[in-house]
């Protein structure tokens, strides 16, 4: 049993612990109380341990932790937020580890056991955990490709929002509704992703629709007026009206306008109503969709017929044709 005890001491293990062995070895249940004896847990060299081991923990993780952030607000000020996020994870990880594995030096534990147990873990876990490792794989690409980066906002399927991080695992957005949205990596491979500010400008496409009696080439002269005369529309590239093609109950024009991505939703918003203002100013009509009804022929009056209740109770008597209101009748849908 003494040679186990040494065996156990060569291996690393804390001298309290062999006095917990050795108490319980012996099968003397009183012997355990003695061997966790407050002078025995307070001797000179337990005590240097214990202060050695709270320095590098309570050191230790908050300069790890210090650093790290500082790495990310300078590689962030410099380049992008995206690349201080992954600086900052690349000092983070190794640091507490690093901190972690000095605690357990200084408490005398041997790390080689550790390290096998540790990799016989790991191996029953990959094989438990193929989707993580799936995720871990697909971040690295999406690190590496950068087809977006924090602050960006992006589209994914019919989620909406600004990119909060890319970790390891998932990607994490920011609707604009205030929602917290996570997208596992694996899923932003696979997935269709369209980054909404990439670039430092967008267009404005405004579907606008006038009336069939109204001069095209004017009510395209007055479009680009509108546009010229807004500060948030660039002129460069410059707007433009197209011919949309025949609408139902409207000649369809559509109308591009240029902004920066900071403007953008704001333009759309006034353009709009800048157009309905002037449309009503230049008596240019917005039509609404007609309906018309006929009876027989095209040429045949619409009979209608309206029954009213008089004071005393009784009917009216129904209208004659002739006193129908017309040969047609214009319903709005």
């Amino acid at each position: 049993m003494n040679s186990l005890f040494l065996h156990l001491a060569s291996d690393g293990l804390a001298p309290l612990s062999l006095l917990v062995l050795q108490a319980t070895a012996a099968g003397d249940p009183a012997a355990l109380p003695s061997a966790l004896s407050l002078g025995s847990l307070l001797s000179p060299e337990r005590i240097t341990v214990l202060i050695r081991t709270a320095l590098v923990l309570g050191l230790g993780v908050p300069l790890v932790y210090g650093a790290s952030r500082w790495l990310n607000a300078l590689v962030a000020k410099r380049y992008n937020p995206q690349r201080g996020l992954v600086a900052g994870k690349l000092l983070l990880y190794p640091g507490v580890i690093l901190v972690v594995v000095t605690t357990l030096s200084e408490l005398g534990f041997s790390l080689a056991p550790l390290l096998g147990a540790a990799g016989i873990v790991g191996i029953a876990l990959g094989f438990a955990s193929q989707t993580s490792v799936s995720n871990i794989i697909s971040g690295f690409f999406l690190i590496g490709e950068q087809p977006f980066v924090v602050d960006d906002v992006i589209q994914v399927g019919d989620t909406v929002g600004r990119v909060l991080s890319v970790d390891m695992l998932s990607v994490k957005l920011r609707t604009f509704d205030n929602r917290f949205v996570r997208i596992p990596n694996e899923n932003m491979i696979k997935s269709q992703v369209i980054n909404i500010t990439r670039f430092p400008i967008r267009r404005a496409d405004l579907l606008v629709g006038v009336a069939y009696k109204e001069n095209v080439e004017r009510v395209r002269l007055v479009l680009l007026e509108v546009a010229r005369v807004n500060p948030l529309v660039l002129m460069e590239p410059e707007p433009t009206v197209f011919f949309d093609g025949f609408g139902d109950s409207a000649i369809n024009l559509r109308f591009t306008v240029w902004a920066t991505k900071e403007n953008f939703v704001k333009l759309k918003n006034i353009l709009q109503e800048e157009i309905k203002a002037r449309f009503d100013a230049e008596g240019i009509e917005i039509p609404f969709p007609h309906r018309s009804l006929y009876a027989g022929s095209a040429t045949d009056p619409f009979p209608v017929r309206i029954i009213a209740a008089d004071v005393d109770g009784s009917e009216a008597p129904p209208m004659p044709p002739e006193s129908a209101p017309g040969t047609k009748e214009n319903t709005q849908s």
